[in-house]
Order: C-alpha cells, then sequence, then structure tokens
C-alpha cells in the first residue's frame, strides 16, 4: 500500500514537472520579437506585455540579414517552409525585447496564442496573433519556447545577459 503511494506520488510529480503545472516561483527571462509585419502594432503589443506583469529587460530595433535569420532559425533548416521564413523575417525591422516575470516563458507564449494566426482567431480570439497576425508565417510575434531556447536567443541579440555557461549574469546568486 505504501510502496504504491510512493510511486503514485512519483507519477505525479514527474508529470506535473513536465506539463510544467508546477510554476517556478523565480523570476525568468524569454525572448519576445515583433516581427516585421508587427511593428504597426508596437504599442498596443508592448501595453500586453506591460499589464500583463512582465518586465522589459533589454529591447532594440534590428534588420536581420539572410546569414543571421538562418542562424537564428536553425532549428528550422530542414522544413520546407524555411526560405521563405527568411526571406520573411528580413523583409524588414524587427523589434527584440527580453521580458522577465515568474513563469515568463509560459505566459508569453500564452499571451501570444497559437503560431498560426488564422487558427488563433478562432481558438484564442484574445491572443496577439488573433489580433495582429495573419497566418502561420506572417503571424506577429515570437516567443522561446523553452529554458534552453530562450538562453539562446536572447543571447542571439544581447549576448551579455548570458555567460558562456548559460548562466545568467545578472543572478544575484554565485
Amino acid at each position: 500500500m505504501a510502496k504504491t503511494l510512493v510511486l503514485s506520488l512519483l507519477l505525479s510529480l514527474a508529470l506535473f514537472s513536465r506539463s510544467g503545472s508546477y510554476a517556478s516561483t523565480e523570476k525568468e527571462k524569454t525572448l519576445a520579437m515583433i516581427k516585421p509585419d508587427g511593428l504597426n502594432y508596437t504599442g498596443y503589443i508592448k501595453r500586453v506585455i506591460d499589464e500583463s506583469g512582465f518586465s522589459i529587460l533589454k529591447a532594440t530595433m534590428v534588420q536581420l540579414d539572410e546569414s543571421n535569420a538562418a542562424l537564428f532559425y536553425a532549428e528550422h533548416s530542414e522544413r520546407t517552409f524555411f526560405p521563405s521564413l527568411v526571406k520573411y523575417i528580413t523583409s524588414g525591422p524587427v523589434s527584440v525585447m527580453v521580458l522577465e516575470k515568474v513563469n515568463a516563458i509560459a505566459d508569453w507564449r500564452a499571451l501570444i496564442g497559437p503560431t498560426d494566426a488564422k487558427k488563433a482567431k478562432i481558438t484564442h480570439p484574445h491572443s496577439i496573433r488573433a489580433i495582429c497576425g495573419m497566418d502561420t508565417e506572417r503571424n506577429c510575434v515570437h516567443g522561446s519556447d523553452s529554458v534552453q531556447s530562450a538562453l539562446r536567443e536572447i543571447s542571439f541579440f544581447f549576448e551579455e545577459m548570458v555567460s558562456n555557461e548559460g548562466r545568467d549574469l545578472n543572478h544575484d546568486e554565485l
């Protein structure tokens, strides 16, 4: 009986930690990008960011060239949409920001909604992509999908914020 209870608890903990149901109480950082088609909505998006409790730690506007765009989206390089993605993301400047708050990655992903803006309009009508995006490619914004992606993407644009070991340089404990 006790063994079954312990196994059940361990299984529950494993499932909760995988699903993210137990949110950390530590602040985390994520990368937010307003893509070329979303720049007309910058004021609205920043207002949503502020009203949702995020702090914008860093922000810059950049124009990616093909080489940097291909490097940023390298995990998609084998996908059929990759050339179109690179062409789109280099079609104009992008606004990149480092956002911080407790549960920043999941909360930002929830705010932006599904990748396909057409689907977002139906399933998540109040999301940023539903309001500002057009389709799967022209979906207005980007958000890191994991802690590892956030570290990589933040260091891509803001190298000074992340050390070589992948630890946050601004963290108080060492």
